[in-house]
């Protein structure tokens, strides 16, 4: 096994746990489906999607202020979510077909064809793979996803997740049936409504893929230094940093291995702490400038975009939040939700933080009906997601 081959099993190990996931509800469908017979059924998520978005998009519109545009609804299986994914990595420009494979081969389980990709461009490979557990190791959890005008639900999850707890609560089936498909109600009006407030945020959507774009830019820049280092700048690093070593006939790997370390969102997060997103300024060690002096500058030039991007995600999931919070609170379909699937309650629920919604729940308060289109057209800055009132006094 050559090393592009090592680099592709080591890939697909970082989502195992993911994978070992997606056997178990299929197993746990299959013997759900076998236990009911034709006894029991559950409608399809198209159904039911289609009966509830439509009301979704008009209370949505009168809660935000916003019109809410027609969005197209698919119901891709578990290969095409995964896939769907990839197209938000949003990558440097000239990647995007690299990404494309990438994780078309990943939501494939496609080691060869992973090896391959790795051996053709090993710098696109490094930057991109990094996304791979972030992105697909939580496809069981994720319900649905919007991308450029369309509402994607998960149909592997959504179509097996009723029948798995139907099953789990026992026989005689039929008496939990009706709580259970009311819960199931309950997720598909949740992450429609998700989703639609997702599709009035354009603003926010576009600063967020510009962005995660620069950010990416800036890694394949550095991918492209540490590639092109001499043995004896990389035999420095491995000795200062402490990293483990690995022979030297494994070349790839050596600075696959630096790469991961020196990369910003692991390395500067790591030394400066999740205040970095409120910084304006970062500082290196100047040992490791000595080895590699560029890397100050792609630090600092980094900041802006990963801030701009953690700003415009926040408040994005914020707002989306804090609408099902308040929207979904007296319905019957979603608390049945929070019990059935989510195993906890409304009251629960409802003191559950986060930066974002908290952020979105104080600008409400004070500005009122016009708060969403406030935040969509004038985000908040890092430091306003945490001090709202700076936000008040800037706009």
């Amino acid at each position: 096994m050559d090393e592009f081959e090592e680099f592709a099993f080591a890939l697909l190990d970082q989502i195992s746990v993911e994978l070992g996931e997606e056997k178990t509800i299929t197993e746990a469908r299959a013997k759900a489906s076998e236990a009911f017979g034709t006894r029991i059924t559950f409608d399809d998520i198209r159904t039911i999607s289609e009966q509830v978005a439509p009301e979704s998009a008009r209370n949505a519109s009168k809660f935000t202020g916003i019109a809410v545009p027609p969005s197209k609804m698919e119901f891709p299986d578990l290969a095409d979510f995964k896939h769907l994914k990839g197209r938000k990595v949003f990558p440097a420009k000239g990647s995007e077909g690299f990404v494309d494979e990438l994780f078309r081969a990943l939501a494939l389980e496609d080691a060869g064809k992973i090896a391959q990709l790795a051996k053709s461009d090993i710098g696109r490979f490094l930057v991109y793979s990094t996304y791979a557990k972030g992105y697909i190791s939580q496809i069981s959890t994720t319900y649905g996803d919007f991308y450029e005008s369309t509402i994607y639900l998960n149909r592997f999850v959504l179509s097996s997740y009723p029948q798995i707890i139907l099953h789990k609560f026992g026989p005689p089936y039929e008496s939990n049936f009706g709580r259970v498909n009311s819960g199931y109600r309950g997720a598909l009006k949740m992450t429609i409504l998700e989703e639609q407030v997702h599709s009035i945020q354009k603003n926010l959507y576009s600063i967020n893929k510009a962005a995660v774009t620069q950010v990416n830019e800036i890694n394949e820049e550095l991918a492209k230094i540490i590639l092109d280092l001499d043995v004896t700048k990389i035999n420095g690093l491995y000795e200062y940093l402490q990293i483990p070593a690995v022979p030297e006939d494994y070349p790839a790997a050596q600075r696959a291995n630096l790469f991961f370390t020196l990369n910003p969102d692991n390395f500067i997060v790591r030394v400066l702490g999740p205040d970095v997103m409120t910084f304006t300024k970062v500082t290196v060690d100047p040992k490791i400038l000595d080895f590699v002096p560029e890397l100050l500058d792609i630090y600092q030039r980094w900041l802006k975009p990963i801030q701009s991007h953690h700003a415009a995600f926040t408040t994005m999931e914020g707002m989306a939040e804090f609408a099902v919070r308040h929207m979904l609170r007296d319905d019957a379909d979603f608390h049945n939700y929070l019990v059935t699937f989510a195993n906890t309650d409304i009251s629960t629920y409802q003191i559950r933080k986060s930066i974002g919604m908290d952020f979105t729940e104080h600008i409400v308060s004070k500005i009122g009906g016009k708060a969403y289109g406030t935040m969509i057209e004038n985000p908040p800055t890092t430091r306003e997601l945490k001090n709202p009132e700076i936000y008040l006094k800037r706009i």
